[in-house]
């Protein structure tokens, strides 16, 4: 697909990638109560933990939060909110450890567990669920990606777009580009968070997890190599990042997809803007506005809706019409048949 100019503009003296970023963390505040937690095991005796916001729709939005976030984030929570005004149920899952409750195993969460989304779709089709579109932030995107691109060939066929934002679609690279000076509150802060989950980890699994001089820990890359990689089963930090980028996987969508990647992003390195591989592919559309910041793309509006939940829903409504277009297609040949 032809990579696509966006349309997105920032407010006035809010376009600075860093200003982006971190802005709706302190000025964005959107209604949770009307979510409805759901908790359901996984097959390796662990749980997940679900939000519902349900309109009575056969088409369901599952979003996908991403690292160190949960299903409760503003920028979650608009994504619902914009699901539900276009007449469709939302789901909102969190990733282990992320829901407010430790999980139960070893493991936590990686950029490449895909089994954890495929086991929530195969749940939300247990529900009857028609249709189902993934949109992912960050981590939640890349995961979204992953899925959609490694598992092409298993795929449900109810599954049926992708939109993912501010995607580290080279995880070595943003890890490299995280570690930078000019970063370092944002790596702080990553850190901080994991510390308190790898404490609970250590607490309840010494013989694995142990967080003697955690504090030294600067990167990710000593993150990943020290917990990551041996917790997930991965050799090092190098190799689970070849194999859960998204990167190597974006060649082998086979649904439509949207990938919007702001160039002033301060987490995303070079790789994670794959124009050349976006112009020659049939299913991957790739939109890169001058602005936006890591999951920011503020917009000014009196119910605080951002443009990147409005620009999900947009691509969304196309690959829904299209559905329509092909049932009504093949409903007449099936009659007469």
């Amino acid at each position: 697909m032809p990579v696509l100019t966006s349309s997105y503009c920032p407010p006035w003296l809010l376009a600075n990638g860093y200003v982006q970023s971190i802005f709706p963390t302190f000025f964005r505040q959107l209604d949770d109560g009307h979510l409805l937690r759901e908790r359901i095991p996984t097959d390796d005796g662990d749980f997940l933990d679900l939000d519902w916001s349900r309109v009575g729709s056969r088409t369901l939005v599952v979003v996908s939060h991403g690292l160190e976030g949960h299903s409760r984030r503003p920028y979650v929570l608009g994504t619902v909110r914009e699901a539900n005004r276009n007449g469709w149920d939302a789901l909102a899952w969190n990733f282990r450890s992320c829901g407010g409750d430790t999980n139960l195993l070893p493991r936590m969460y990686h950029s490449g567990a895909t089994d954890d989304l495929h086991r929530v779709v195969r749940h939300a089709l247990s529900q009857g669920y028609e249709q189902i579109h993934l949109v992912g932030y960050s981590m939640g995107g890349n995961l979204s990606l992953v899925y959609a691109g490694r598992e092409a060939a298993e795929l449900p066929e109810e599954v049926r777009s992708v939109v993912a934002f501010s995607v580290p679609c080279d995880l070595r690279g943003s890890a490299y580009q995280l570690a930078k000076w000019q970063n370092r509150v944002f790596m702080w802060k990553f850190l901080r968070d994991l510390k308190e989950k790898m404490t609970i980890k250590s607490q309840r699994f010494p013989h694995l997890v142990n967080v003697e001089g955690f504090d030294d820990i600067r990167t990710f890359k000593q993150f990943d190599d020290r917990y990551t990689a041996p917790l997930h089963g991965f050799r090092d930090a190098e190799d689970y990042w070849a194999q859960s980028s998204s990167l190597r996987y974006l060649p082998e969508l086979q649904i439509p997809t949207l990938l919007v990647n702001a160039r002033n992003d301060p987490f995303l390195s070079p790789e994670c803007f794959p124009e050349q591989l976006a112009a020659g592919h049939e299913f991957l559309h790739l939109e890169m506005p001058d602005s936006g910041g890591h999951v920011g793309f503020i917009q000014h509006t009196d119910d605080q809706t951002y443009w990147m939940e409005q620009r999900a829903m947009r691509f969304i409504a196309d690959a829904v019409a299209d559905v329509e277009s092909l049932s009504s297609l093949v409903a007449p040949e099936a009659a007469v048949s």
